[in-house]
């Protein structure tokens, strides 16, 4: 249903994955949500330029988040975050799955044993 309500499953898949993590790039949207890079790229600058979404450059990288000096981006935050969790859990950890940050140079890696 949120692809209908953005337009079509790249938007909705892009906003579910900004809800999520709070920030992203491109590339990385693309890879994860297995989206082509173009198509990404292409409804990112449509939300720049609607302003519910600001970027950033990080080196040669371009980072986005949603714009919060917009009151309404709010509401589209909480409209997100409705159908974010409606999604279960399962399904969430395997659509969500990777870390976005590197891991701190030296910290041990600890892995969960089930």
């Amino acid at each position: 249903m949120l692809e209908i309500i953005f337009g079509n499953q790249t938007a909705a898949k892009i906003m579910l994955y900004l809800f999520h993590y709070g920030e992203a790039y491109a590339n990385g949207i693309a890879k994860d949500m297995n989206i082509t890079l173009s198509q990404v790229q292409k409804q990112l600058d449509k939300f720049e330029f609607a302003g519910v979404l600001v970027s950033k450059k990080m080196g040669t990288t371009r980072i986005y988040q949603f714009n919060p000096k917009i009151g309404i981006v709010k509401k589209v935050k909480d409209l997100v975050g409705a159908f974010y969790e409606s999604i279960p859990l399962e399904e969430r950890e395997r659509i969500f799955h990777g870390r976005r940050r590197p891991r701190r140079r030296g910290k041990p890696v600890i892995k969960n044993i089930k």
